[in-house]
């Protein structure tokens, strides 16, 4: 049996086409899956005999809520999904005045090694698939109650690593007949797979690529991400001015700022001559504090006077808002701590 969202308009046509059924039942079946129906007896528009082939060849896989978190700062809900086979993910749903904002997960854990992120902790499970994606985006909206307009693909998992799954999920986002969102609302963040940055340039999508950078050098780089060791500074800027030529699309370079680690006067002199002439902007992010690990997050002054200097040197520069601080809302640490809670009780 198929997964019905990892189809888009085309399979399903072609599928009907094969069951000797008209065609036009595959956009009727889609009008009610994106308006939450996830049951193909409830599509009444859809004859019986149709909905029993349905039934037969494909499941529609929605996950379900396995815990809610909802911060009470800032309205920032958190969402553990648990698929049918039983795996935990996170989605992060963020309201802001132009719309509510998406960070979805590609994988289930995560293998990069980041040494500030609670998502690789437990190393990889699997990849999900461009319809378990897209289901976060669905089970969410059906949460909240209200339209999605942005995503972010920056939660467990490397995108870059589960890429032909992540582009099928691209065109099913853009479908006019499902979701309608436009590239210019979806950011991409990868910490730097070289070869498939280039691969991903030369589609010519109008996404924001977000570059997980997190040090001006490769000694410090190493420290903190073991991508380091495969792809150097070198290699990963003439990657990413690739992507900005071929797509003159800006670049957000991400830099979690860890107490006298990378946050020092130097680091931003480096980080000025690194990105000096490219079409880029940097997102200065306070780390999130993962008690596995041993960074610490800069303090206020550090934050803004890393700021201060990028900014005073031409490189445009912000600072993240933290976003559900009071939830865990950071990558990978609810997952964790629910999976470590069923482990301890499974000991009890």
């Amino acid at each position: 049996m198929y997964n019905i969202f990892n189809f888009n308009l085309q399979n399903l046509k072609q599928w009907m086409k094969e069951n000797k059924e008209s065609e036009f039942r595959a956009k009727q079946v889609f009008g009610w899956i994106y308006k939450n129906i996830w049951d193909f007896e409830e599509m009444n528009n859809v004859p019986k005999s149709t909905r029993e082939k349905l039934k037969k060849s494909f499941y529609i896989e929605i996950p379900s809520v396995a815990r809610m978190y909802k911060s009470e700062l800032d309205g920032t809900t958190k969402f553990l999904y648990k698929y049918r086979d039983g795996n935990i993910i996170e989605s992060v749903v963020m309201k802001y005045k132009h719309g509510n904002s998406i960070c979805v997960s590609t994988q289930i854990g995560c293998r990069m090694g980041c040494k500030f992120c609670a998502s690789t902790l437990g190393g990889i499970v699997r990849n999900l698939s461009s319809g378990e994606i897209l289901a976060q985006v669905l089970k969410s909206q059906e949460q909240i109650g209200e339209r999605i307009s942005n995503i972010v693909l920056m939660g467990s998992g490397e995108p870059l690593d589960n890429y032909e799954n992540v582009m099928e999920f691209l065109d099913l986002v853009k479908a006019e007949y499902g979701l309608n969102i436009g590239q210019r609302h979806i950011t991409l963040s990868t910490c730097g797979i070289v070869p498939k940055i280039k691969e991903l340039a030369d589609k010519g999508l109008q996404i924001t690529l977000a570059i997980s950078l997190h040090a001006p050098n490769d000694d410090l780089r190493k420290s903190m991400m073991p991508i380091a060791y495969k792809y150097s500074i070198d290699e990963l800027m003439e990657g990413c001015k690739y992507y900005i030529e071929k797509t003159n699309r800006r670049i957000t370079f991400e830099y979690a700022l860890v107490n006298g680690v990378n946050d020092t006067k130097e680091c931003s002199k480096q980080l000025i001559q690194l990105l000096k002439g490219m079409l880029c902007h940097v997102n200065l992010i306070p780390v999130n504090e993962v008690k596995e690990r041993e960074f610490k997050k800069s303090s206020s002054d550090n934050i803004k006077n890393f700021h201060d200097i990028l900014v005073d040197n031409g490189v445009e520069t912000t600072i993240r808002r933290e976003m559900g601080a009071d939830i865990d809302a950071a990558c990978g640490q609810l997952r964790r701590s629910y999976l470590k809670s069923k482990n301890d009780l499974k000991g009890v």
